[in-house]
């Protein structure tokens, strides 16, 4: 019994050292992210149609290397990748600092969403490497759940030191400074040794888990409101004329996304993973619906408008929270141990895609029809997410799950 609670240890030195990396990597991430449309803005005069582009040409170059970055983590050693992808998406932010025109500027942003992609997908896989299998769910909820505490202190610290300092340059800096600490916290995890695998013929598969592409298409239709409201909020919160407390809807989303992390991930390894995912899918519903409620509160009551707003946030955040590190394990479970990098990749491509379609839909959306239209939009998509999953998602993972 020793040797087995032994085995089943979770909380090791490893496991804390990559979550603590990948919180730090994901906190500069989200520093940034509220507020570079008004940073392109200021700075660049650019309309809201084409914040859209220039953000989302992000997660163009994620998606552009997510297979390849795959394909490598599963056939070279992990961690030399993760430490030098790692090393260069904070150098990138150094590159924000001295562009001076927008053409540079979305140079930097492209080369940083290379590496953006190739951290996450090979520090994805290093999860699975160094946990137990038995306790895989809950692994990956916790690691999400410090993306989602970075998520929530992020746009929070980021939207503070927009408006005491008045100076985008100390968001820059303080990626910088997060990014170096990340990187050497990821320099202390120690990776198991890489198994020599037998060399197979280049094939689609192995840049694409094409078992998971039912799965992936329902995620990229569900993440599209996540890259709308992640993006976009804090002007829609502004239009609505909620001028402050806006940090506190990422801190409360937060909230959400981590409260269900933890639970959801026991429930996955207890076999319970298709149950949960369903039900993240009816809150991430609701929680469009707030949003939507709140541009007709907003000529009442300013308490009624607050209520709306964070309502929205703690069920966006308890339903993304609860499916997104179900369906990364669906993913997994679809795939041989020697494609888990591949998996993952498809897994975060479908993310990828979504937030990226979010983003620029949601930046045309809302400069041409309104705010409120965007998000009803995203509760269309969502609706037929859920259909999705309930009519060709289920059933196909029965079928072709390896465990």
């Amino acid at each position: 019994m020793p040797n087995k609670i032994q085995q089943d240890r979770l909380w090791t030195k490893n496991f804390l050292s990559l979550c603590s990396a990948n919180f730090l990597f994901y906190f500069a991430f989200y520093l940034l992210m509220p507020i570079l449309p008004f940073y392109l803005m200021d700075v660049f005069h650019t309309d809201k149609g084409m914040v859209g582009l220039i953000i989302s040409s992000y997660t163009i170059a994620v998606l552009a290397i997510r297979p390849f970055s795959g394909f490598l983590a599963d056939t070279f050693a992990r961690k030399p990748m993760y430490i030098i992808a790692y090393f260069l998406f904070t150098a990138f932010f150094v590159g924000y600092l001295l562009a001076g025109v927008l053409s540079v500027f979305l140079a930097f942003r492209v080369l940083q969403g290379f590496t953006f992609g190739a951290v996450s997908t090979s520090g994805n896989t290093l999860v699975i490497d160094i946990t137990p299998s038995s306790r895989r769910g809950e692994a990956l909820g916790y690691y999400g759940a410090l993306n989602n505490l970075a998520l929530a202190i992020g746009p929070m610290v980021s939207l503070f030191l927009k408006n005491t300092t008045n100076n985008y340059d100390t968001l820059f800096y303080a990626a910088i400074v997060s990014g170096i600490v990340g990187l050497f916290l990821a320099s202390l995890i120690k990776a198991p040794p890489k198994i020599p695998q037998k060399h197979e013929a280049i094939s689609l598969d192995r840049f694409i888990l094409l078992k998971g592409i039912p799965a992936a298409i329902s995620l990229m239709l569900i993440t599209i409101p996540y890259g709308m409201t992640n993006t976009y909020i804090a002007m829609y919160a502004e239009k609505t004329g909620l001028v402050s407390n806006i940090g506190l809807f990422f801190l409360i989303m937060a909230v959400g996304l981590i409260f269900s992390r933890i639970s959801s991930g026991k429930k996955v390894d207890q076999g319970q993973m298709t149950k949960v995912i369903q039900q993240g899918y009816i809150f991430v519903i609701g929680g469009l619906l707030f949003e939507i409620l709140l541009h007709y509160s907003s000529p009442y009551h300013i308490l009624f408008s607050y209520a709306c707003l964070y309502l929205a946030a703690f069920f966006l955040g308890y339903g993304y929270g609860t499916l997104i590190p179900a369906l990364n394990t669906l993913f997994i479970n679809l795939a041989p141990n020697n494609r888990r990098a591949t998996a993952n990749s498809t897994y975060l491509t479908s993310w990828d895609m979504g937030i990226g379609c979010g983003i620029l839909l949601g930046g045309y959306l809302s400069e041409w029809m309104s705010f409120p239209f965007m998000y009803a939009v995203g509760v269309l998509l969502s609706l037929i997410a859920l259909f999705v999953y309930k009519g060709v998602v289920i059933a196909h993972f029965s079928k072709n799950r390896l465990r």
